[in-house]
Order: structure tokens, then sequence, then C-alpha cells
């Protein structure tokens, strides 16, 4: 929070600004109620303050301000403010006439319609005033890159002028088309005949005036447009939203005129000061129009008094009391020295004004000598905080520009040339598994697993069984090689249904030989399967590698939108010409496995058929210990004694189908033996089945474990050559040909098009948005580096 103070106003020099550190311990309260000597005159306030140190510090630290803010600081940062708002008739036009000396627009309805930000300066020997117009702001309010101040007119020598030159420069800022100078010769009928339709309503640019005045106490003030009702609903808000966002900055000081004529509470700037300003730690209250008080408005004037000698409406810096030159008055064209003696005689003269104790408090000379003391004090103190803005705000610009990339500098063909390689490198690399982007691998890896399991899914579903629906599924023969669940399209058989098939398939073959015909079929049941996850595979993995190329296209070609196209576009073809060939060759691939139904792994296929057909013998020796669980409904109901002799039952089922499996593995076991010790060493339980008599089904049972453990075969083979065909005439054929091909391309586009040196420029032309994002970065860069030299030269 921040801590105004100033000391009392006496008519003695104030001692040089102590530090800031510790001006807030030296600056007293302008409420204390402090009572002056009873000799002190109110109009003694010309002690000559320019020639002390005090005064050279106060005029370095505004002419600081007044420079930072000139240059646009403003804009990005709180710069300490005088800010002067109030109503249409709270008498501050006046205000800022008796404080500047000069006389501004005052026709009736609105007046000022832009800020107007005032600097007085007792430098010079002789009176003159200059116009500047400072355009911070675009016509829809949004910060300019870079501030524009445009000198407007000549030097002014003669007080009389400044008023037309004012007019002259509001309509200026109002017609920001229009170029300054053609305002120079207007006459006041001529500026109030532009046209409305044309001209902006209000803006957020300046008028600068700034007055040298031998006679005047170094002050920068801004007025803003006064606050309006009586207009329509779009410019009353317009107003008070430009007042809102200058006083909320903490930095601001905020005069709120108020005319003594109304009641307090009824001032839209008192309320929106307090809103701005909940402590009142930074308002300072301006009461106007004291001799609108009647001899008779006894209780009024006591309300007022207490206010200025801060018994009521409390604000830590109080409220001044200022009489301001009627119609008449200046009409008179009295000069300022004459007004306020006049000024002087009417508080000294005037009841309750006279016999207040807070004499400080009246009159325009004290409270200009007070409001200049307390700016140069602020300013003093946030000096450090400034400097700590401009350096966090340049740390942040830097920040930004350093996400942009640099300014295109090479030769525009050496740059189209070298982002083509290296776009062509990143993809090979990532196809190869090389970069630091593993996505490829990874996504296509995840869908070759979903691949495998689908093709496994189609595994026959052989039931060594009459009626195989009442027992489980036989799938599990191999370790680390366990079911994944049946796929869509397996169908389930049992050993009358393979006996069909072999019926089906007898032609002319020998007695007890089993048509080949039969297996093949059973084969092609499953190798039929395998095309739909084959393409879903494909599918995906060519939707992932659209993703990579995508991407990879945004990241080495975004920065030159032109580019971009032209290289997703020529890019477009190769891809689809190489999806087309990966899906051919998993096509053949597919076909591969339709016929002739083949593999030189006859150690694994004959291993895996033995195992096959044992465990089908076993089956059907043992029918009991594959059975599915009975599904007992639970509407069923039955009676106590059936229940029972039920559960009876089952529990007897269970426990001989418990026993009988221990009992036969016992016998098992003990045959193994017997036959170790007759030299038939290393033999396992399924070679047993080898011994058992001819099962009525064992060609079924034959043809069953062929198949299957060709199924394991072909499945191992097909996992790997799938993904395999993919990856070689997918993505490494496209690795291995994108460079020329897409060099090629770009060659025959620049070529066919007349210039090519005109086409490669175009090709790296910039993002319009980058370029300028980066151009207002660097402005940004050079004002905050130059808010920076001038905050360092000052400290220095």
């Amino acid at each position: 929070m921040n801590n105004f103070g100033f000391n009392k106003r006496k008519t003695t020099v104030p001692p040089p600004i102590p530090p800031s550190g510790e001006a807030n311990g030296e600056a007293s309260s302008i409420t204390s109620g402090q009572r002056s000597s009873p000799d002190e005159k109110w109009e003694d306030v010309d002690v000559d303050l320019s020639s002390t140190e005090y005064a050279r510090r106060g005029k370095e630290l505004m002419q600081l301000i007044n420079d930072l803010r000139s240059m646009g600081a403003d804009t990005m940062m709180d710069l300490p403010s005088i800010i002067v708002i109030g109503g249409q008739s709270a008498g501050k036009s006046s205000l800022v006439e008796a404080v500047s000396g000069v006389n501004v627009p005052r026709d009736s309805g609105t007046c000022t319609r832009c800020p107007m930000e005032c600097i007085m300066s007792s430098s010079a020997t002789t009176w003159s005033c200059t116009i500047k117009l400072r355009f911070d702001y675009d016509s829809s309010g949004r910060p300019l890159p870079r501030s524009k101040v445009v000198p407007f007119g000549t030097l002014i020598t003669d007080r009389n002028d400044v008023d037309i030159w004012l007019r002259r420069a509001q309509a200026a800022i109002l017609n920001p088309g229009v170029p300054p100078e053609n305002f120079h010769k207007k006459t006041v009928t001529e500026l109030r005949t532009i046209s409305s339709s044309t001209s902006l309503k209000f803006s957020r640019n300046a008028v600068t005036i700034a007055i040298e005045d031998p006679g005047a106490i170094n002050l920068s003030f801004i007025d803003l447009p006064g606050l309006i009702q009586n207009e329509e609903q779009e410019v009353v808000d317009l107003v008070q939203e430009l007042t809102v966002t200058a006083i909320s900055r903490q930095n601001a000081i905020i005069l709120t005129t108020i005319p003594m004529s109304d009641d307090m509470q009824n001032q839209l700037s008192v309320r929106l000061a307090r809103e701005a300003d909940p402590e009142g730690e930074r308002t300072i209250g301006i009461l106007t129009k004291p001799d609108i008080l009647g001899e008779g408005a006894v209780n009024a004037r006591k309300l007022w008094l207490d206010v200025i000698e801060g018994r009521e409406h409390h604000l830590n810096h109080g409220y001044y009391c200022v009489r301001l030159p009627d119609d008449a008055q200046r009409a008179q064209r009295l000069s300022k020295a004459a007004f306020q003696k006049l000024t002087a005689e009417y508080f000294e003269t005037t009841p309750p004004w006279s016999e207040s104790t807070a004499r400080g408090r009246f009159g325009i000379p004290a409270f200009v000598s007070d409001i200049s003391t307390l700016l140069e004090k602020h300013i003093e103190q946030v000096l450090p905080q400034l400097k700590q803005d401009v350096e966090r705000l340049l740390a942040s610009c830097l920040e930004d520009l350093s996400t942009l990339p640099a300014p295109l500098t090479a030769d525009p063909q050496i740059e189209v040339l070298r982002k083509v390689n290296e776009f062509c490198a990143a993809f090979k690399s990532v196809v190869d598994g090389t970069s630091s982007d593993k996505r490829l691998a990874q996504r296509n890896r995840a869908l070759y697993a979903i691949f495998k399991r689908d093709i496994r899914g189609t595994a026959p579903d052989f039931r060594p069984f009459e009626h195989p629906e009442k027992y489980k599924l036989f799938d599990d023969l191999e370790p680390g090689d366990s079911s994944v669940g049946k796929g869509p399209g397996v169908k389930t058989m049992g050993v009358f249904d393979v006996r069909k098939t072999i019926q089906e398939s007898i032609a002319w073959e020998l007695p007890n030989n089993i048509p080949y015909e039969a297996k093949r079929r059973l084969i092609s049941q499953f190798t039929s399967l395998w095309t739909a996850p084959a393409e879903r595979c494909l599918t995906s993995i060519n939707d992932v590698l659209d993703d990579v190329i995508q991407g990879l296209v945004k990241t080495h070609f975004g920065r030159f939108k032109v580019l971009q196209e032209l290289v997703s576009e020529l890019i477009r073809t190769d891809v689809e010409e190489h999806k087309i060939r990966a899906h051919s060759a998993m096509k053949e691939t597919l076909e591969l496995e339709v016929g002739p139904n083949y593999t030189q792994n006859t150690h694994y296929l004959q291993s895996l058929r033995e195992k096959w057909l044992g465990r089908y013998k076993l089956g059907r020796r043992n029918p009991h210990e594959h059975e599915l669980p009975p599904i007992i409904s639970l509407n069923e109901t039955c009676s106590p004694e059936i229940c029972t002799s039920s559960k009876s039952k089952k529990v007897n089922t269970v426990s001989r189908g418990m026993s009988s499996p221990m009992k036969d593995l016992s016998l098992e076991s003990e045959a193994l033996d017997y036959l170790s010790r007759a030299g038939y060493k290393g033999l396992s339980v399924d070679d047993l089945a080898r011994l058992l008599p001819p099962d009525a089904f064992e060609d079924e049972l034959i043809v069953m474990a062929d198949v299957r453990a060709y199924f394991h075969v072909a499945y191992k083979r097909i996992i790997d050559h799938i993904p395999l065909k993919i990856e070689h005439s997918l993505h490494q054929a496209l690795a291995g040909k994108l460079s020329v091909s897409l060099l090629q391309s770009l060659m025959f586009d620049t070529s066919s098009r007349g210039d090519s040196a005109d086409r490669m420029k175009e090709l790296v032309s910039e993002d319009p948005a980058i370029a300028v994002k980066r151009d207002r970065l660097q402005a940004k860069l050079v004002r905050l580096q130059e808010y920076r030299r001038k905050l360092l030269n000052f400290s220095a």
C-alpha cells in the first residue's frame, strides 16, 4: 500500500526531501488540525522556492516523470500522477484555469473530450506555452507499439491564445485520420461544425500543454473529461470507464472537485474515488463554490467547515476550499495575483472560513504548493519500485522474444533446402527409433500387440466330445500362450463336427486315409479370419503415420505457412503411394497363408501335434474334468426334501469328481515309474495316451491335433510377418525415398512458376502474425531500454 504524506504548508522554506525510506516518518498528516499563527496571512505565498536545493530536486523529479510519460511509459508502468476528476458543473475547468493560469475551453455541454496533461515549470524568465499531441493508443483504445508525440503549432507567448489552440489540439486528437496541421488555422466556428460522425466521441490520447511561468510552482497534473449524466448512455459509460481506469492506478493522486452547492453524497466523483481508494490514502477533496452558500446557510457552512477541519468524511490528505473566478471576473481578465488577493480577502472576512483553525486549507496558492510537495515526495518514494518494474518488464519481454524464431537472414533457397533436409532426417530418425521422440515406434508396437491378440483369438475351438457345448474351451497347452478368448467368427467344433468335415472331403482316397482336404478346410476357417485384424492394424498404423508427419511438418515448417502447406500437399502423394504399397504387401503376406499349408518347422509342428493329440485323448478319458458347471435358475423352487436330496447328489458327484483324478494321477505316476525301470525313460503323462486303445473317434482326434498344431506354427509366423511387411514397405520405404522425392517436387514447383527466386522467397515468407508479434515485442524492448536508461541516468 502506498504512503502519501507531506508537510503542512508554511511560509518558511521546507527542508530538502529526505531519502524515500525517511519520507514517511517526517511527513505529518494533513488532518492533524495544526493551528497557524494568527499573524500568518493567507495571501503570503510568494516565497521563492525556486532557488533552494529542495526546489531543484523537485524540478528534476517532475521532469523525470514528465519525460517518462512523454516517452509513453505510462502505458506500461504505473507512473506517479495527479488526476483531476469531477462532474460537469463542479468547477473543474475553473480549478484547472486557476492552477495553470491559462484559459481552457468552457462551452456548454461536454468541453474536455480527451485527457489534458498540464506541465508547469518556473525555470524560464518569461511566460510561454507549447502544445503537443501524444498518441499512446490506436482508435480502438489499444496501446500502440511506440508512443508518438506530435508538436502542435508554434510557441505561444500570449495567454489569450491558449484557449483556441487547445480547441484545435483536441479536434486533432479526436480526428486521428486527419493530419494535425489541418487544424492549425481553424476558427472556433469551424471547429464546432466538424462532423460528429467522423470524430471520436472521446479519446485516451492526450493533449499536453507545457507552461513556462516564472511565477508558477513546479507541478504536473492530468485533467480528465468531466463526468456527465445528460448524454447517451454509451458516452456516459465511456467517460466513467476512462476515469475509473485512471484513478485505479495505485500511484495516482486523486483530486476530486466537489461543489459545496450540493451534498457530497450526491457526487459521482466522490463515489468513484472512494471505490478506487477505499482507505482515502491518495484522495484529496477540492471544495469549490463556497460563495454559493449564502449567510443564511448556517448549517451547510458548519457541515463543510467540519469537512475542511477533518471532523467529517475523513481523507488522509484532507480537503482544500478554493474560490474560483465567475464569468464576470473572467470577463474582467483579472491577473492571477489580483484574483488571488480577492480570494484571500474573501476567506479572511467571510465566516465561518475566517474563523477556521485550518488556514492552510483555503485558497489556490496553498493547495498548489501542498500538492506539488506531495507529488515530489511520492515520486521520490516510488523510484526504486519503478526501477524494479522496468527490470521485470524487460525480463518478461526478452522471454517472450526468445520463444519466437529469429528473423530470416539466409538466402531463401538455402533456407528451404535446409528445412527440407532437417525434416527428412528427423522423419528417418523417428522411423528408425533413434530420435528422442519414440512415439511412432511405441504406438506402433502397441498396435502390433493388439494385432497379435486378435490373431490368437482365431485359434480353432476343438472340444473332443460328442456334445462340445457342455465342455470348457481347450486352449492352454503352451506356457505363456494362454487363451485371450475366442474371437468373432470362431466356431466351436466337437468330434461329430470334425467327422462331418472329413466325410464331406472324401474323394478317391484309399481306405483308412484321412482326406487332406478336410484339414485344409479346417485351416482355412482360421486363416480366413486374419484379414480383418490385419486391415484394422494397417488402418491404425496409417493414422499414426499421418499424425507423426503432420507434427513434424508443423515443427519444421510451421514458421512458414506457405511452405508448410506446399510440403503437406507434396508429401501427401508420397504417403498415399506407400500406403497402397504397404496394403498390397500385407495382402500378399496373408495370401501366403491361404495355400499351400506348408512349414519347414516340422519339429515344432510334430511336437505340438503329439501334445494336442494326447490332450484330446486324455480329455475324452476324463470328461468330467472339462465339464462346464451346471446353470441353476434363480426362479427354480423345490421342497426341502428334494433340495436336500439334490444337494447330496451334487456333493457326491463333486466328491467322485475330485477323487477320481487323484486316483488316476497316482496310477499314471506308478505306470511311469515302472516304464522308467524297464528302460523307457523321459516319458510324461501325455505319452501314456499313446498306449491307450484306439478311440472310436481316433481319426477325428488326429485331425484336430494336426490343425491345432498348424495354427500355432502359422500364428507365430503371421504375427511377425505382417508388422515387418508394414514397417518395410511403408515406414522404411517412405523414409528412404522422401528426401529425393520432396526436393524434386519442390524444384518442379518453383521452376513451373517462372521466377524461382521469387517463389523461394514466397515459400519462406513469415507468418504475418509472428512478424507482427516480434515487431511489437522489439518495439516494446526498445522503449523499456529507454525507460531503464532514463531511470539509471537520473540515479547516477
